[in-house]
């Protein structure tokens, strides 16, 4: 993939795990977001192919295109609510947008997928009456709403302190295992990295540098992937002593 001749991304070839959480980890600039978009058909590789299971996302269009979509949630970063709309407007969006089903029907699922977010009786509410964690859970719950086999992730912990990100962490762990979903994850903090990190793909200058599990990344001797993970003195003490313990 480039911007001009300027190459973004570089003969990547990964495989995202069903019913995992996928981490896309790196540093600014390199290819993440990218990645995400060329994921979700934000955008067109020049090169190679994106697949969903059997079917060849990237080469399909109209009705073929739209049918996988439907599958597919997305959770922004910034939540990405509309200002406009309640709560329960928000969630109930997508089934507006793509199902036939009745307003008695969309409110089941909305109330559904609010109480699976932990946010029951919050339906009337605005965003602007939301704190930031409750903002993301809102935006989780419209992701979730038509029951998506894909579930991407960009920045879900931006900007939220260190105990509402691992909530959201906590969250998006649970319901990608209970509905058994394939969950790609956009970020760069390194507690959710350690936490939830069950297939984690390292980028470095658009290339694909490493891919493993949290329970690989204190193991590994890639220096890449080390010099991103650890690069404050204390992670590196931390990362030293269980190594040591680990030869005892």
């Amino acid at each position: 993939m480039s911007f001009g001749d300027v190459p973004v991304l570089k003969g990547i070839t990964a495989r995202f795990e069903r019913g995992r959480t996928n981490l896309i980890i790196g540093r600014s600039g390199a290819g993440k977001t990218v990645l995400l978009k060329i994921l979700v058909g934000l955008l067109h590789p020049v090169e190679g192919k994106v697949w969903y299971e059997e079917t060849p996302f990237s080469e399909l269009a109209g009705r073929d295109l739209r049918n996988i979509r439907m599958q597919v949630g997305m959770l922004f970063q910034g939540s990405a609510l509309f200002d406009s709309m309640t709560v329960e407007e928000n969630v109930r969006f997508p089934l507006d947008m793509f199902t036939g089903m009745s307003r008695g029907e969309k409110a089941d699922q909305v109330n559904h997928c609010l109480e699976r977010v932990n946010l029951a009786g919050s339906n009337k509410k605005f965003p602007s009456e939301l704190s930031g964690g409750m903002q993301k859970r809102v935006g989780i719950a419209r992701a979730i709403v038509l029951n998506p086999r894909y579930l991407f992730c960009d920045e879900p912990n931006s900007g939220l302190d260190p105990k509402t990100a691992f909530v959201i962490d906590e969250l998006i762990q649970q319901i990608t295992r209970e509905n058994d979903m394939t969950t790609v994850i956009n970020t760069h903090d390194m507690n959710s990295v350690m936490e939830i990190g069950e297939n984690i793909i390292l980028l470095y200058n658009g290339a694909l540098a490493w891919q493993g599990s949290r329970e690989q990344v204190m193991h590994s001797d890639n220096d890449i992937l080390q010099d991103f993970i650890f690069a404050s003195p204390f992670l590196q003490r931390l990362r030293q002593a269980a190594l040591d313990k680990g030869s005892r």
